[in-house]
């Protein structure tokens, strides 16, 4: 049981959090924080919080479990805001998709990275955000990632682990380093196709002629580019080095596919889809059901 929950960004995110373990009742009260005061309202009257407030150091005051869901560049102000303010018991998790830079902004604020910080990342989300858009299975057979340190405490671990799985989510801990580099390729990286898709063909001169005669498979692929483009922006700095080396490596075999297309080599696109199609089927098949 969570006694006292501080959600530092009251999305989708951290909304649906907090609507899972509400539905679970393993959470006693819940303080949400954030700057938009008409967003944490919404939360009250959607009884997703309990209590809300706009400072941080206030939220925390008491929590026994805080979970920072706040785009990357504001990680550090919220550290920072809230040093000094956390029960020695409290436990502090956070939903960065860059795993890195929230340790580095934790070491820098707190001159270590603290026993009790838990650096986590649920794979779960839609192209929404906001309140509103949370709902309590959000988590539900879908994978987080834990990336605790070797100074991170056991218990703090547990409980946070736990947490996670009250929601229905499958835990997996791995390294900082190889959590940013597969979620380079597997995350960042089709949102940067997406995005970048969707960005060149709004420039082109007959832009409204494509759009209006898009099919179901472009809609499909793009929906990820309505994304917030703050938090897009944030991972793609936080990640940079990852992320463009898998840029890199997708622009190689981009060229490659161009060229087998332009020199009308037909063996070797065959086996190019051949081998997608396969991989992707097998992918299908060992993922979680919804």
């Amino acid at each position: 049981m969570i006694e006292r929950l501080a959600i530092i960004g009251v999305g989708l995110i951290g909304g649906s959090l907090a609507r899972a373990l509400r539905e679970a009742g393993a959470v006693r009260q819940v303080i949400g924080c954030g700057r938009g005061l008409a967003n944490l309202e919404r939360a009250r009257d959607l009884g997703v919080v309990d209590l809300l407030t706009q400072d941080p150091a206030e939220a925390v005051t008491g929590a026994d479990m805080v979970f920072v869901s706040v785009p990357l560049g504001a990680m550090r102000g919220v550290f920072e805001a809230i040093r000094g303010r956390l029960d020695p018991d409290a436990v502090v998790t956070d939903g960065g998709s860059v795993k890195g830079s929230v340790v580095a902004d934790a070491s820098g604020v707190f001159g270590m990275v603290p026993p009790r910080l838990v650096p986590g990342h649920p794979i779960a989300g839609t192209e929404h955000s906001g309140v509103e858009a949370s709902f309590a299975d959000l988590y539900r057979q879908r994978r987080v990632i834990l990336t605790p340190l070797p100074e991170t405490e056991s218990d703090a671990l547990a409980r946070v682990t736990a947490m996670w799985e009250t929601c229905g989510a499958e835990v997996t801990c791995m390294s900082v380093a190889h959590h940013d580099e597969v979620l380079a390729a597997t995350s960042h990286l089709p949102h940067m196709l997406a995005f970048g898709l969707v960005d060149a063909l709004a420039r082109m001169r007959e832009n409204d002629e494509i759009f209006r005669y898009a099919a179901g498979g472009f809609r499909d692929f793009t929906r990820i580019a309505s994304s917030n483009p703050v938090m897009w922006r944030d991972i793609c700095l936080a990640n940079r080095e990852a992320l463009s080396a898998m840029l890199a490596r997708f622009g190689i075999e981009m060229t490659d596919l161009a060229e087998s297309i332009r020199s009308a080599d037909g063996e070797r696109l065959l086996a190019i889809f051949e081998r997608a199609k396969a991989a992707r089927d097998r992918y299908v098949d060992a993922a979680p059901r919804d």
